[in-house]
């Protein structure tokens, strides 16, 4: 059996069909963080008070102010309470002008937003202010939760089934939930969508990255893999001029569902990688495969490669179960497993807080996309220049060392924090 390189440098290593497959693998990481914008285009804490239109059946020709006066509590500071509304009585107005209402208790019939940035969020469609305040972070939660077990289920499915139908199967699991997202009438419905959206993202962007490097020489390996992430940085940029411009989040799942739409029908085009076709011994398979990229490519197989192709390969099947048992292969695991926990942790803790920061949300948004870029362009001639090993530990310090500086900065310091981002991405 031919070994895999010797097969790609004869076919093209990096010729116009791995530039093809890659534009194609890489487009839908543009999109995948248009996912995050129902979780962080927000405005957590509205201003907001009691929909008290109980008092108008009593009294239709009230104003607005009047109305607020006679039904909603103040607070300390003079301002009317977001949380608190006296509680409704079958009284007639002039006795509620005369005596007034004492006894306060919380909002029965939802709340009205006044001065939002945006026309709708998660937060006033579903009502998640004062004590449902916190179930935002939950929904935070479930998404993650719903990336990790779609890494954990697609990369033993890849290894299986293929890393073509590992991108395929997430990619209709998006184009579907995300619509059912839009759709959702209560926060449950939403919540278990999400949770199934992040499934299929955890699915796909693990293994675009494979299917895209297995078809791509080593000299041009980490192409594959830092384009991809770049173009997930353009999609940063994107998503803060998408709801600049539209500020309902449903509509914006919507229209976030037409380039997925698109994506998921090309998918079924981009081939099975022949890496993996030879590993499972479907020789012939692979062999016809090899012969149109070369054709796209241009180039000719020599015949003792088609040969070599020909070969029947004992492939050593085992799953995970190699992976434990191998104390090399179970090292290396676990440290890149946490090295990937720590990454995560700090990137999605930022982007899910750029509300936070004081500043513009969408001018914030912008920026975290803008520093991602050069970040992974820097990657591609790092990685060809020092190799995997020490820009991973290079970087791994760098970002550990910028945390415990974050720790220094003073609260208030906004501008500092951003800047801080740069050195973490």
């Amino acid at each position: 059996m031919a070994d895999f390189g010797e097969i790609l440098r004869s076919i093209g290593d990096f010729g116009l069909f791995q530039k093809l497959i890659l534009l194609g693998l890489c487009f839908p990481n543009l999109v995948l963080p248009f996912h995050l914008a129902s979780l962080i285009f927000i405005q957590s804490d509205p201003e907001r008070h009691c929909n008290t239109d109980w008092i108008l059946r009593a009294g239709s020709n009230l104003s607005s102010e009047e109305q607020l006066n006679l039904t909603v509590p103040r607070q300390e500071d003079g301002t009317f309470s977001r949380c608190l509304m006296f509680t409704p009585v079958d009284w007639d107005i002039d006795i509620i002008r005369e005596h007034g209402l004492n006894q306060t208790t919380d909002c029965q019939n939802g709340w009205v937003y006044n001065n939002i940035v945006y026309e709708a969020t998660i937060v006033t469609d579903f009502d998640l202010v004062c004590g449902k305040a916190n179930v935002v972070g939950l929904a935070q939660t479930v998404f993650m939760a719903g990336i990790l077990l779609g890494s954990l289920l697609f990369g033993p499915f890849a290894e299986s089934f293929g890393r073509q139908r590992a991108t395929q199967i997430p990619m209709v699991i998006m184009l579907i939930f995300t619509v059912t997202t839009g759709l959702s009438p209560n926060f449950y419905l939403y919540m278990a969508s999400q949770f199934l959206v992040g499934i299929a993202f955890g699915g796909f962007r693990i293994n675009c990255i494979v299917l895209a490097t297995e078809w791509v020489g080593v000299t041009k390996r980490s192409y594959a893999s830092c384009l991809s992430q770049t173009f997930s940085g353009v999609g940063q940029c994107i998503l803060a001029g998408m709801i600049f411009f539209i500020r309902d989040w449903r509509l914006a799942q919507f229209v976030m569902a037409v380039p997925i739409a698109v994506v998921a029908v090309y998918i079924w085009f981009i081939p099975e990688s022949a890496r993996w076709l030879l590993d499972q011994g479907k020789t012939e398979e692979a062999k016809k495969l090899i012969l149109r990229v070369a054709a796209i490519n241009k180039r000719t197989v020599p015949d003792t490669i088609l040969e070599k192709i020909a070969e029947k390969k004992v492939v050593q099947k085992g799953g995970i179960l190699i992976l434990i048992r191998s104390p090399v292969l179970r090292k290396y695991f676990l440290t890149i497993t946490l090295a990937w926990f720590s990454l995560n942790l700090s990137y999605y803790c930022l982007s899910f807080n750029v509300g936070n920061f004081g500043l513009d949300i969408f001018l914030t948004q912008l920026m975290f996309g803008l520093t991602e870029i050069p970040g992974h362009i820097l990657c591609i001639f790092i990685l060809e220049y020092l190799g995997r090993k020490i820009s991973l530990m290079s970087t791994l310090l760098t970002g550990g060392f910028t945390c415990f500086l974050i720790l220094a900065v003073p609260q208030g310091k906004v501008p500092t924090g951003i800047d801080l981002h740069c050195f973490v991405i």
